[in-house]
């Protein structure tokens, strides 16, 4: 009986890793030309393994059945595949913007380095002459002096409140660069949250300014599957909680 047992062992540990070992193969296409797409991430979550297609759109990446794998690409929308027999794939991928002949812009649809620049633009002035703070000045006489400029600048009611403005026009800008990169339809698509739940992990688990400028695409999105397993171990921690009129 030992014996039996034992050989049961062998067989389901070589069946495992039988299992493992599985390739799963697929194209990649544009959704609306229908043309196939390069550099491309497969990143299998349920394994942690990570792959790009070849030149011609083709992945080839280890997975088995059940194994969910996202799809990954700049100016491409993210999409997720779940790995349901041992046929090739095909994956459609969206763009984020569709490219029309006429185009009017509006501020939401700036990124925020150029609201930035508008914003710079419209407050000149705190960004100009107010902006100096330089309080050491080389004369092309030689030696080094005081910036009278700086000294005013600092000492002065309207340079501090020029400084103040900088300081909270850099604030937005920041917080611009989380809601770009952090927003619900990017989320939304990978984590498959919807309304409270979306805004109720978006608020848990928001990202600061560092993070969101440093990751990479790949990165990021391993950050929010990794934080969406710990809001979905105890989803009424991360819950918000109901309005109460006053």
């Amino acid at each position: 009986m030992r014996i039996r047992a034992l050989l049961f062992c062998f067989f389901l540990i070589a069946l495992r890793g039988f299992s493992q070992d599985k390739t799963v193969s697929g194209l990649v296409f544009d959704k609306e030309s229908k043309a196939r797409l390069a550099s491309v991430n497969i990143h299998n979550i349920t394994t942690g393994i990570a792959v790009y297609d070849n030149l011609k759109g083709v992945f080839t990446i280890k997975a088995a059945l059940g194994d969910r794998l996202v799809i990954t690409r700049q100016d491409y929308l993210p999409d997720t595949v779940k790995v349901q027999n041992n046929g090739a794939l095909a994956v459609y991928m969206d763009r984020k913007a569709i490219q029309l002949r006429l185009v009017t812009v509006h501020d939401s649809l700036l990124t925020p380095q150029q609201r930035l620049e508008a914003t710079k633009h419209d407050y000149s002035k705190i960004y100009g002459s107010l902006a100096y703070d330089g309080f050491i000045t080389s004369p092309t006489s030689g030696g080094a002096g005081l910036s009278i400029d700086a000294l005013y600048n600092a000492l002065s009611a309207e340079g501090r409140g020029a400084s103040r403005l900088r300081q909270i026009i850099q604030q937005d800008y920041e917080q611009n660069v989380i809601d770009y990169r952090f927003n619900r339809t990017f989320v939304g698509n990978i984590t498959g949250l919807k309304d409270a739940k979306l805004t109720a992990f978006m608020f848990r688990f928001r990202p600061g300014y560092y993070t969101t400028t440093t990751l990479s695409d790949y990165e990021f999105i391993s950050m929010i599957l990794n934080n969406l397993k710990r809001y979905r171990r105890n989803q009424r921690t991360y819950s918000l909680p109901p309005l109460v009129a006053k």
